[in-house]
């Protein structure tokens, strides 16, 4: 069973999608620019508690170099907030209205699976440096914020769309450079530890659950 579902997954990776403009083909992409929003699992304890859910909303681009077909290397920010009640967890103290922001800053290298031109499912990873950004309001007592320094991991699957519309893909070189499109989905780990005004170390990472557009030019 596991055999067959493996080689269902790498007939799926290596199928071709249909024929593009030959120079659309024989050019090689040098850009990554990616659009993307999805969800924010924060590491600190509690937080549904204070903030009713477990997650928040995440968005954000990211704009990388392909030193190789298969390796890029770029910079990506995203933001984050949430408003909640009860607990201020930089703070560490009970409170009123509070309004919690992250602004993460990532520096990665990502590795794509590319074994073909015309390959239309591709799985990646990569990683880096991570600077977290951080702002908090409690209503009454002020704010906090402050950047730390982290890191991150990430691993997604990139869906090319040229073969579904060839025309539409050649029009967008034709007139905006643009080789391929794709959507893609990804989670990303993020670790960015500091003190609250207590002492008592807080991670402001977690896990982010992502989907979006990757143009590549």
């Amino acid at each position: 069973m596991k055999r067959t579902i493996g080689g269902v997954l790498l007939f799926l990776i290596m199928m071709p999608f249909p024929a593009q403009a030959a120079e659309q083909v024989l050019a090689r992409a040098h850009w990554s620019l990616e659009l993307k929003g999805g969800i924010f699992i924060p590491a600190i304890d509690n937080w549904a508690t204070y903030y009713g859910g477990r997650n928040t909303t995440e968005f954000g681009g990211s704009l990388a170099y392909k030193i190789l077909k298969q390796i890029e290397i770029g910079v990506e920010g995203t933001y984050i907030r949430d408003k909640g009640q009860g607990s201020a967890p930089i703070h560490n103290v009970a409170a009123g209205n509070v309004t919690y922001e992250l602004a993460p800053l990532n520096v990665f290298v990502l590795a794509r699976g590319v074994f073909r031109d015309d390959q239309w499912l591709i799985p990646y990873a990569g990683g880096g440096w991570t600077r977290m950004y951080y702002r908090e309001e409690v209503q009454y007592q002020g704010i906090v914020r402050g950047s730390t320094d982290g890191s991150h991991a990430r691993a997604g699957l990139q869906i090319v769309l040229d073969g579904a519309d060839p025309r539409a893909a050649s029009n967008m070189y034709t007139e905006y450079g643009i080789m391929h499109t794709s959507v893609f989905f990804e989670t990303r780990v993020t670790r960015a530890m500091i003190n609250d005004l207590t002492g008592k170390s807080v991670d402001l990472g977690g896990t982010s659950w992502l989907a979006g557009l990757l143009f590549e030019f």
